[in-house]
């Protein structure tokens, strides 16, 4: 028994040491990619409420086609009044302008901007900026999914990482002790 208290004694280190690298190589790799898909709706918010500041109306800011959000990758734009009623935008849910949390909509009204994961119903996440004009809000967006998808597979990889590397190094700390210890 007290080959195995000593093996534990040496091991433990190496798991807090291991378990503290792969979180540490997860939280990284996931905050860059979740930071990284609020890329282009940055720059999409700022250009859009610097025009509508500048005179532009909301029918001339947003150009091409319509984005039904719950299906589509493609960023869109949606313009809200001060009161947070949809006005004009190219991002559609269901066929229809939806509606934007007030909270998101205050928190850019306080903070000058406000980035949110929103979930506009059960299966659509959208990322999301949004930030106040002088007669309302901006906000662009974009569905979450495949950023999602490659979040999972790196929290995959690290476990199974994670896991991988707690066993081989209680193998060979085993081994030593078992094999290479004086006897």
């Amino acid at each position: 028994m007290s080959k195995l208290k000593n093996i534990i004694r040496i091991w433990l280190p190496f798991a807090v040491v291991i378990s503290a690298f792969c979180l540490l190589a997860y939280a990284t790799v996931q905050q860059a990619l979740r930071q990284g898909l609020n890329d282009p709706q940055i720059q999409m918010a700022e250009d859009t409420a610097y025009a509508l500041n500048n005179g532009a109306t909301a029918d001339s800011v947003i150009t091409g086609t319509k984005v039904e959000m719950s299906r589509s990758l493609a960023p869109f734009i949606d313009i809200y009044d001060s009161n947070g009623k949809a006005m004009a935008g190219s991002g559609l849910l269901n066929g229809q302008l939806p509606d934007y949390p007030k909270g998101a909509l205050d928190g850019a009204k306080q903070n000058g901007d406000n980035r949110v994961t929103w979930q506009p119903n059960a299966d659509v996440r959208i990322a999301s900026v949004v930030l106040p004009y002088n007669n309302g809000f901006v906000m662009a967006g974009r569905n979450m999914r495949e950023v999602e998808q490659r979040e999972s597979q790196t929290e995959m990889f690290a476990g199974v990482t994670w896991i991988l590397a707690l066993i081989a190094t209680f193998i060979m700390i085993a081994f030593g002790e078992f094999v290479l210890a004086e006897k």
